[in-house]
């Protein structure tokens, strides 16, 4: 029983680690836009970019787009045959891949005046000697016997189920 509260327990927090990731809106508080001259390609270089973080565009629909496009058509400025088009004006993107992600507002004239972003994704750090490390051995905890653990412990992994997702829901809590 211990063990399997232990295995459960285990997967909450494996789950609360993937679904949570940062959340990046584009050009800050400037939002998707031509107008400010935002600086998109520093605005994204200050930033270090992870799977599962989610990437939001805000902008007026009216007059913007944002459209994922290849790289070759990110540097031309290209939106002729982009891999998605979003067209809500308040688009949230999960970065589900590494590398990088280009996109383009493909209203005429918008790119050419800076309105792209690449989005790089970059992998975990290697070990500078360039040979991957071999994996830690997996630790293994003994389990106490129903007799000598204290009451909270008997509960299983509710009470830090629910912490968990009191933190999760409530981060500023």
């Amino acid at each position: 029983m211990a063990m399997a509260a232990a295995g459960v327990c285990l997967i909450v927090l494996g789950l609360l680690e993937v679904s949570k990731g940062a959340v990046y809106k584009v050009g800050d508080s400037a939002g998707w836009t031509t107008i400010g001259n935002v600086d998109y390609k520093l605005w994204s270089a200050t930033k270090t970019f992870q799977l599962g973080d989610t990437i939001v565009f805000e902008y007026n629909p009216q007059f913007h787009n944002v459209m994922q496009v290849i790289h070759s058509e990110y540097k031309a400025c290209n939106a002729s045959s982009p891999i998605s088009t979003h067209t809500t004006g308040n688009d949230s993107l999960t970065i589900d891949t590494h590398g990088h992600h280009f996109f383009v507002c493909g209203v005429p004239g918008h790119c050419q005046s800076g309105q792209k972003v690449d989005i790089n994704v970059l992998r975990s750090p290697s070990p500078s000697s360039g040979i991957p490390s071999p994996p830690l051995p997996a630790a293994t905890v003994p389990s106490p016997s129903p007799s000598a653990a204290p009451p909270s412990l008997k509960l299983g992994c509710l009470p830090l189920t629910f912490l968990l997702f009191y933190l999760f829901y409530y981060p500023s809590a």
